[in-house]
């Protein structure tokens, strides 16, 4: 009989699962898998950033022997965030698993702790799309809650910014995209400084993309350049460059929620050191006060009479851009919307 006790049973002494196959759906990983944020785990629930703007100027000549003058000196600030907490519970009766045969098994009926083990990682299925999503407000400026709308952080309300945007009229048969790629290039150049990088990646919506891919002056550099191979194949999570920039056609959605509206692009630079990172926090746990922050936490707890179990599983992450002057968005003429913070 089928152990229904899932503190104590060995969860891993069970056959290996064979020609069982356990669709699941798409999740947006896209950006996690590029490696672009710094993990760092902290002990508060509050993210402090330092910052410093060093400032050049030039020197005027003088005399010998009169007054220098007075050099300038950068700026330094201290921003702190509260880190977002996404809690999550579940709970699994007893009379869930009763009955029911294993996945993937024709005799071996269910455990109770295969069960919540199956749970513990549909749980964390949706954590991982809640962080591809976050990491996509990081490269926007803006994060937004689950309901889409909802803004936790205004990055450039927050450094007292107003994104840069540039026009992309890629309805126009004559608009030289080349230009305005070389707008953005100029602008992330500048708003970096001295700081070294390594390219500039564009994250795409479907809308945009065609429209980019199809137009006139691009179809036909990729054509001479790749020998036809452009207009063959189809480009989209590859990525492909074009006037200094790498172009990705970006996916992302859960249910009605688009990570990114479909008639726009976002700009940012690769290869600076620490420009976004994640932050963990701890566990609202008695056992994980004031300990450094995990990506994931989860517990479960006996119902009452055994009737089965309760789960409960939790992230505490915060997704930023340390440098948000330099993020850029791109739209097409008809949806040119700026989004700003204070100037």
């Amino acid at each position: 009989m089928p152990s229904l006790d899932a503190f104590n049973s060995d969860v891993f002494n069970m056959m290996s699962l064979t020609e069982a196959i356990d669709k699941l759906p798409y999740v947006p990983a896209f950006l996690g898998s590029k490696n672009l944020f710094t993990r760092k785990g902290i002990q508060t629930t509050t993210a402090m950033f330092d910052e410093r703007e060093g400032v050049l100027s030039l020197i005027p000549t003088a005399a010998r022997g009169s007054r220098p003058t007075v050099a300038a000196r950068g700026d330094r600030r201290a921003r702190s965030f509260v880190v977002p907490h996404l809690p999550l519970t579940s709970s699994i009766l007893a009379d869930d698993v009763q009955n029911v045969r294993a996945f993937g098994q024709e005799t071996a009926l269910q455990t109770m702790s295969a069960a919540v083990n199956d749970e513990l990682e549909s749980m964390k299925q949706s954590f991982e799309a809640t962080f591809e999503y976050h990491r996509a407000g990081a490269i926007k400026g803006v994060i937004l809650d689950a309901d889409g709308t909802s803004v936790i952080y205004n990055l450039f309300t927050e450094y007292g910014l107003t994104q840069h945007e540039v026009v992309f009229n890629l309805s126009l048969s004559t608009f030289d995209v080349k230009s305005a790629a070389t707008e953005v290039l100029r602008h992330i150049r500048d708003a970096l400084g001295a700081t070294m990088y390594m390219g500039v990646d564009a994250l795409c919506g479907d809308d945009f993309f065609d429209e980019l891919t199809s137009h006139a002056k691009v179809a036909a550099a990729f054509d001479r350049w790749q020998d036809g191979q452009f207009l063959r194949d189809q480009q989209f999570e590859s990525g492909f460059p074009f006037g200094g920039i790498t172009w990705y056609n970006y996916r992302g959605s859960i249910g009605s929620i688009d990570f990114f509206n479909t008639d726009e692009a976002y700009f940012y630079p690769t290869g600076v050191p620490r420009l976004f990172i994640e932050v963990n926090a701890p566990a609202d746990y008695a056992e994980t006060v004031n300990t450094i922050g995990k990506p994931y936490y989860a517990k479960q707890e006996r119902m009452a009479f055994d009737k089965g179990v309760l789960i409960e599983a939790q992230s505490n992450p915060l997704f930023i851009c340390t440098r948000p002057q330099c993020l850029v968005k791109g739209v097409t003429s008809a949806s040119s919307s700026s989004v700003s913070g204070s100037a």
